[in-house]
């Protein structure tokens, strides 16, 4: 049976997720990364995953779980142009904490 879009998507941002899994926290993807990795053949197939490995990766993003960047900082998919590489969302900190805090 073939896959279809959806299942594709899903799997590809399962591929993209576990790859980030397996570097430092600081490294980042490239959509042909997960591309290569969703492929199941030899050949050159995988160039026809770049286009939905890119489409996962937004999709991460919307969800809060990845950063899509060019020249080490996150774009918004409408100023995107060119190669990209992903990777993870940065930690989000609780409201009220950080540094613009004093103490009374």
């Amino acid at each position: 049976m073939a896959e279809t879009d959806r299942q594709l998507g899903r799997r590809l941002e399962q591929v993209i997720m576990d790859l980030l899994q397996r570097r430092a926290s600081t490294s980042s993807i490239c959509p042909s990364d997960a591309a290569r990795e969703a492929y199941e053949g030899d050949d050159e197939g995988w160039r026809a995953l770049m286009e939905p490995s890119r489409r996962a990766a937004w999709r991460l993003v919307a969800a809060g779980k990845a950063e899509v960047t060019q020249a080490g900082r996150p774009v918004t998919d409408t100023e995107a142009r060119g190669p990209l590489r992903i990777r993870r969302a940065a930690p989000q900190r609780p409201a009220g904490s950080g540094s613009d805090r004093h103490s009374a």
